[in-house]
């Protein structure tokens, strides 16, 4: 594709972007911001998010596993809404850094989500981009987990699916959440740099 006609495309997408894309993409963004500021609104706007998104992969874009995955937040996010208004002896949860357990078994959980997903998609869908549609939703997964868990390296995980779901959206022609995941992109590696340095603080 030569980069007239990604111009193009980008231009013919942004005309054809919903209202309702729009909302679901702000309401993202926003969720993202509080996610840094590790503030608890992040989880109401991400729901916002998830619950359109979930709709918009199955109906418009046929991104199958993108689609469960968004779902799968959706349930987090109730999850961890409430697991970050528990206190623990009297303190809220703090962030913290994987250790050698927390890295052995976030990766095997994105290793298994990746066969699994590719599987499925590959054998009983008519996905076009299981491969990439997998490795997002797969790096996804684990991200949401560790955000749960107030784990600094979630960060890691969304600028793996961020790098992923650009050109994957883009090429399903939802241009405009194409350019969402730009913006989480850069608010990721923004996230995690804050949150290695309230780490390393709170514990000097």
């Amino acid at each position: 594709m030569s980069l007239h006609e990604i111009y193009q495309q980008f231009i013919d997408g942004m005309r054809h972007t919903t209202w309702l894309e729009y909302i679901a993409v702000f309401a993202g963004i926003a969720s993202v911001l509080f996610s840094r500021k590790e503030n608890i609104l992040v989880y109401p706007t991400g729901i916002i998010n998830t619950v359109l998104y979930t709709w918009f992969c199955f109906s418009w874009w046929e991104l199958y596993a993108e689609g469960s995955l968004n779902f799968y937040y959706t349930i987090m996010s109730l999850y961890g809404w409430y697991a970050w208004t528990r206190k623990k002896e009297g303190k809220p949860m703090s962030i913290t850094f994987n250790n050698r357990k927390d890295w052995i078994i976030s990766i095997s959980f994105f290793i298994i989500s990746w066969a699994v997903l590719y599987y499925i998609l590959k054998e009983h869908t008519n996905s076009n981009v299981p491969w990439a549609d997998s490795f997002a939703s797969a790096a996804a997964y684990t991200g949401m987990w560790q955000m749960t868990r107030k784990k600094v390296e979630n960060w890691i995980w969304w600028i793996i699916t961020n790098i992923v779901s650009i050109p994957l959206y883009f090429y399903k022609h939802a241009v405009f959440t194409s350019v969402q995941y730009v913006v989480f992109l850069i608010l990721a590696v923004l996230g995690l740099i804050s949150w290695i340095k309230k780490t390393k603080a709170a514990n000097d």
